[in-house]
């Protein structure tokens, strides 16, 4: 259906003017002489906490039908195509990682999941279609085999126009933006139903299970050991250019994990006062800080989100350690606010107070830290934008849809895993602050699981205190880079 048929550019498959024109006597020829390899699929470990988690979604919705499609390719140039990452909704709650997949929830609480199986021998797609083609692709599961492996009933995704066709309007929601086709044939009469959908679906992940916390911190080592690769090819005593420590840092994440979360922040210098610095064009200079905000996502899609601060020269001056110690004082403070029951608010009020009050200490902030942490000034946040954090998960920003009374407004579970991440950024321009503060940036921020009784912080296999960072660097530049094994 849609996508599935068609080339990256959306024209059909074979279409394409380097696309061979294969005469008849070839194509009879390729048809012969294969041998059936089949493939011995047990089912994922993880399958029934994807069945439980459809119940539940079944449950929140009862009499309806939901329909939560993975998404499709994306077009990079001409006819390539972005790797494809799928839906984080679709991941969670079938386990399936293909494109122009659709998972159908029935009001009776039965699944639906539908996938372009293996290209069969006995059409010419296995060789011709270079989009789903097995020659051109690689092998991909027959819908026994899929079933089998996610503990689903799986159907042709030829077979999906049907079933949409067969659902009833006014008692049908779909998770909308994912697939174009979808969305047209089903549509909306009511926006405000879908919307509830997405947000349910983002309020159902807010707390983590067990598997997924397992995934968390698989992605957080893999973090811990792309970190460590970046330390060791980080001269103290001449330039490095940001992207070689974005591509190092790269190569930790396809080798450990499937990809990196989000595009890495390698911030050298002023650039760390960018704050989403992603072009990372610059080098490393000594005597500077070097900012670096870098998560894996593992092989399941779960991504770890971490930021430290190092000193080039391999030791903060006086005053980027009276900085650096001020946010880590901020982020111990969020850190220790964390426990089920406290507001989300609360955390960040913790963190901020801090840092209005280094502010203070430094002689910046224009008025009294009270006048400036009141919600109809926040002056000091002129030199920390961002807020504490987020939620951390299949999404580096998880949970993103949920209603603002069970997020921001809301108070922390067991369960929760978040970021925390204050910072300071002191631009270059800024003539508020004395000229040695300006270009200036600290950030530092680790992923942290709300426990019963407190928290966890799933990613202290890196130092955040400032002297165990300048011995955690000095021990890595003793040891030689070597590729990820």
């Amino acid at each position: 259906m849609g996508a599935a048929d068609n080339g990256a550019d959306g024209a059909p498959a074979g279409s394409q003017s380097h696309d061979p024109d294969f005469p008849e006597r070839f194509r009879e020829f390729m048809r012969t002489g294969w041998r059936d390899a089949g493939l011995d699929v047990t089912p994922r470990a993880e399958a029934p906490d994807h069945a439980k988690r459809r119940a539940e979604l079944s449950a929140a919705f009862p009499g309806e039908t939901l329909i939560i499609p993975s998404g499709a390719e994306r077009v990079r140039s001409n006819d390539t195509n972005h790797s494809f990452r799928p839906g984080t909704e679709h991941v969670w709650l079938s386990g399936s990682h293909e494109p122009d997949s659709v998972l159908v929830v029935r009001p009776s609480g039965d699944a639906t999941l539908y996938v372009h199986p293996r290209s069969p021998r006995d059409t010419d797609e296995f060789f011709t279609d270079r989009n789903n083609g097995e020659l051109w692709v690689g092998r991909r599961h027959t819908l026994a085999e899929r079933a089998t492996e996610l503990q689903i009933t799986t159907a042709h995704i030829d077979e999906l126009g049907a079933a949409l066709d067969d659902c009833a309007p006014g008692r049908t929601r779909v998770l909308r933006g994912f697939d174009p086709a979808v969305d047209e044939r089903v549509r909306a009469t009511d926006p405000q139903r879908d919307a509830d959908l997405a947000a349910i679906l983002s309020e159902l992940r807010l707390v983590k299970d067990a598997w997924e916390l397992e995934q968390l911190q698989d992605a957080v080592d893999a973090t811990v050991r792309g970190f460590e690769d970046a330390a060791r090819a980080l001269p103290a005593d001449r330039p490095v250019r940001e992207r070689l420590i974005e591509g190092l840092f790269w190569l930790r994440a396809r080798h450990d994990g499937n990809d990196v979360g989000y595009s890495s922040i390698v911030g050298a210098g002023v650039h760390g006062t960018i704050l989403h610095w992603t072009r990372n064009d610059g080098e490393t200079r000594p005597g500077e800080l070097l900012l670096l905000d870098m998560g894996v996502e593992n092989r399941n899609f779960y991504t770890a989100d971490v930021t430290r601060t190092l000193p080039v020269s391999g030791t903060f001056t006086p005053l980027q350690r009276q900085v650096y110690d001020l946010v880590h004082h901020s982020q111990q403070a969020g850190i220790d606010t964390i426990r089920p029951g406290v507001a989300f608010d609360d955390v960040h009020q913790a963190c901020m107070r801090v840092l209005a009050e280094g502010l203070s200490d430094l002689g910046i902030l224009p008025v009294t830290v009270d006048e400036a942490m009141k919600p109809d000034s926040i002056l000091y946040r002129r030199w920390t934008l961002h807020g504490f954090g987020h939620m951390l998960g299949l999404d580096v920003h998880d949970c993103a849809r949920s209603r603002k009374e069970k997020y921001r407004e809301g108070s922390l579970e067991a369960g929760y895993v978040l970021t925390v991440e204050p910072g300071l950024y002191f631009q270059p321009e800024d003539e508020l602050v004395p000229q040695e503060l300006r270009g200036l940036a600290v950030r530092i921020e680790d992923d942290v699981l709300v426990t019963p009784t407190g928290a966890r912080n799933l990613s202290d296999g890196l130092p955040r205190a400032a002297d165990d960072v300048e011995s955690w660097l000095a021990a890595r530049r003793e040891e030689e880079y070597r590729l990820p094994q």
